[in-house]
């Protein structure tokens, strides 16, 4: 039998809260380790549960047609969707948006189990910054360096849902004039993609449809080993148009 643990791995105070990173030893799952990240007394994201986070990385690049893609991914977490994005031999490079600089340098510092093998895979680099700040910026957008650089998919993991956020502000993202902004840093037919933790949002969808194409609310099922069902989160997908 694995030996219990439970250790706080790092803790830093943010704008937003204070995050937290931590490992524990999970009894119900043949003692499994499991990383997890909190922000204050609320959950943000555990290595228990990976398979939304992959399939928002593997539904979204499904639909990018060519070769050379330029992606975004909003969230950085535990890496898991990063990570997924980095398996596709098509992409060229892949900017990660975190608003958490704590966040990054635990990967940068191994303190998470993906973290090496991003920081050395020389496609990807980190963005620290507010993603919906950057989103919004029609004249600068998210790499720094090259204003107004688009992109061939957005791939998007920081709230939970389009209602419900972990920032006040970051609700305005999710109306037609922000996602109007976000779609301005797409290349023509590219992709904007995102993981909620809620079931398909009619509305929500409504206002995807209101600016882009080809939208879609993939459900998503999994294991959750607290409860023995399955559980279920959703990926939106949605293509700018081709001009």
């Amino acid at each position: 039998m694995t030996e219990l643990i439970f250790e706080e791995l790092a803790y830093a105070e943010t704008p937003i809260g204070e995050v937290s990173l931590r490992r524990r030893t999970e009894p119900r799952v043949e003692n499994t380790v499991v990383y997890e990240v909190k922000l204050g007394d609320e959950f943000l994201m555990s290595s228990l549960f990976t398979k939304g986070e992959r399939a928002l990385a593997m539904l979204g690049l499904s639909k990018v047609q060519g070769d050379a893609l330029d992606v975004v991914v909003g969230g950085l977490g535990l890496g898991y969707t990063a990570f997924q994005v980095l398996q596709e031999d098509r992409v060229r490079s892949l900017s990660v948006v975190e608003y958490l600089n704590p966040v990054i340098q635990w990967h940068e510092q191994g303190l998470v189990p993906l973290g090496p093998e991003i920081c050395q895979d020389a496609r990807c680099r980190f963005v620290q910054g507010d993603f919906f700040a950057l989103a919004a910026d029609f004249e600068g957008g998210f790499d720094t360096d090259d204003a107004g650089r688009k992109f061939d998919a957005i791939l998007l993991d920081i709230d939970h849902a389009p209602n419900h956020w972990l920032h006040g502000p970051n609700a305005h993202f999710y109306t037609h004039p922000g996602l109007t902004a976000l779609s301005t840093h797409l290349n023509p037919r590219g992709i904007f993609a995102m993981w909620s933790n809620d079931a398909p949002d009619a509305a929500f969808l409504a206002v995807l449809e209101s600016v882009f194409v080809d939208v879609q609310a993939e459900v998503v099922t999994f294991d959750n080993p607290y409860t023995g069902q399955k559980a279920r989160c959703t990926i939106y997908s949605a293509r700018r148009h081709s001009v």
